[in-house]
């Protein structure tokens, strides 16, 4: 039995991806081990989003080959996208498939063994003529229509990603993911109802929708497209309606939207259906209007604020997350400390804080003013610290009161084993060590100044299952 071992870099939708890819060699015969170990197959599902993320991609290749130089190692995704002639010329690499073919991989990957088997070890790279399957490896980077990579099951054992759309039209100036993915197309509506069958015939109790950009399901499709009475997506609330159908699918959680998605329609269509977590992330990138034009951000602060009202009338107390981007070029002390002012204003549960990555071949990369590594560090350190005090501030409010939590994974905290789990808020709960995969409902407990521990890297509430009357 040949052995297939995988490596993740990236978002969720890459996850959700290998996840596809792991289950179509299993379905043919191969065992899967520990990337650590020697195996004859290594996958590196690859990202492109900041420089680190390329430097980590070339990193795990080179560990591949490095474990069994006699393996096949496949470089797949992002990465190979945007840096195709990097990618095949890398010495690690046998095989280089782009973010539209993963679905062929297996295929490519057998046929290059059969390959090898008449001795032809070089078939596959940069040259024109070097083929596989009568592909180079420029059409195995070609773009294509939505490329389905059903699933059963993910790597955890109780939420399931569930990937409904892909590619980006926004082009907003800093990012390269347009580049590598493509333009916007989205999933079937059967082929969501079908996996989320499929998904809750194996256990799984909540599905996380999630894209390349969400809020752009179904507008290359010509009978969806945004209404323009209200500016709503309505074809995202019908893909997040075939989700919800399973009786065994009690949550769904949505991924990034964007603000112009949020209408009083779409809340109130979310709000009327049960399963719906009040957890929206909702993108921001900076909260300096000045800075959101030269990111091409198609909204302004003051719009920004709105939509986070009009979230927090639909849903009582909702958890609203968002990402933030330090250090963009050009970007004066003045303009983050207007980002630093808005984000305590708008009070959110969470804000991922990146420092502005430089990438090639983006609007950005060629601007006026790049900020050292120095400032953008100072910079995030200042906004990870603000939101952690907000972080606190929101769980503290469950203190004393009762909230589902569907439970997960068993951690060490505070020297003792507790079963963890998430509220649909998404804040993380300990609780005595009981069953994965239920949701339970317990108190969470004041204790004082200590109500929320930090254990290593998370927050998690305390609290104690509620005895059935």
């Amino acid at each position: 039995m040949k052995k297939v071992a995988f490596h993740n870099l990236g978002c969720k939708v890459n996850s959700y991806e290998l996840d596809g890819i792991s289950q179509m060699f299993q379905k043919r015969g191969y065992e899967i081990v520990d990337f650590a170990q020697k195996a004859d197959v290594y996958i590196v599902n690859t990202c492109t989003v900041t420089n680190i993320a390329d430097h980590k991609s070339r990193q795990m290749l080179g560990r591949a080959k490095a474990r069994n130089p006699e393996a096949i190692v496949v470089a797949a995704g992002c990465y190979v996208q945007n840096s195709l002639d990097r990618a095949v010329n890398d010495p690690s690499v046998d095989i280089a498939v782009g973010t539209n073919h993963k679905a062929e991989i297996v295929d490519i990957v057998e046929e290059y063994m059969e390959a090898r088997k008449r001795g032809e070890s070089t078939i596959f790279g940069p040259e024109a003529e070097k083929t596989l399957g009568g592909k180079t490896v420029s059409d195995l980077t070609k773009p294509c229509g939505y490329e389905n990579l059903a699933i059963s099951e993910t790597a955890g054992h109780t939420r399931a990603y569930m990937k409904i759309q892909d590619g980006c039209d926004m082009f907003c100036s800093y990012c390269a993911i347009p580049y590598a993915r493509g333009r916007s197309r989205s999933r079937s509506i059967e082929d969501i109802r079908d996996e989320a069958a499929r998904l809750a015939e194996n256990g799984y109790k909540e599905a996380v929708i999630t894209g390349i950009h969400l809020s752009s399901y179904g507008i290359d499709r010509t009978y969806n497209v945004f209404a323009k009475e209200n500016g709503m997506n309505s074809a995202l609330i019908d893909a997040i309606t075939a989700a919800s159908v399973p009786d065994g699918i009690k949550r769904i959680r949505l991924g990034s939207l964007e603000p112009r998605l949020i209408t009083e329609e779409f809340l109130k269509r979310l709000a009327d259906n049960p399963k719906i977590c009040p957890h929206f992330h909702l993108s921001l990138q900076s909260g300096c209007d000045s800075v959101l034009q030269r990111m091409n951000r198609h909204y302004s602060t003051a719009e920004y604020e709105e939509k986070v009202a009009l979230i927090r009338e639909f849903f009582a107390h909702p958890a609203v997350t968002t990402d933030v981007i330090v250090g963009f070029p050009g970007e004066t002390e003045d303009e983050f400390e207007i980002t630093r002012a808005f984000l305590e204003k708008i009070d959110l549960y969470e804000c991922h804080v990146f420092k502005y990555s430089r990438r090639a071949g983006t609007a950005a990369d060629k601007m006026k003013g790049q900020l050292t590594d120095a400032v953008k560090s100072a910079r995030s350190a200042l906004l990870i610290t603000d939101s952690q005090k907000r972080t606190r501030k929101f769980m503290s409010f469950y203190a004393g009161k009762c909230v589902e939590v569907l439970t997960e994974d068993t951690e060490n905290i505070d020297g003792m084993e507790r079963t963890v789990g998430y509220t649909p808020e998404y804040v993380k709960c300990s609780l005595p060590v009981t069953a994965s995969g239920q949701i339970t409902e317990i108190l969470c407990f004041d204790r004082g100044c200590d109500t929320i521990i930090d254990s290593g890297r998370s927050l998690s509430l305390y609290g104690e299952p509620i005895a059935k009357a």
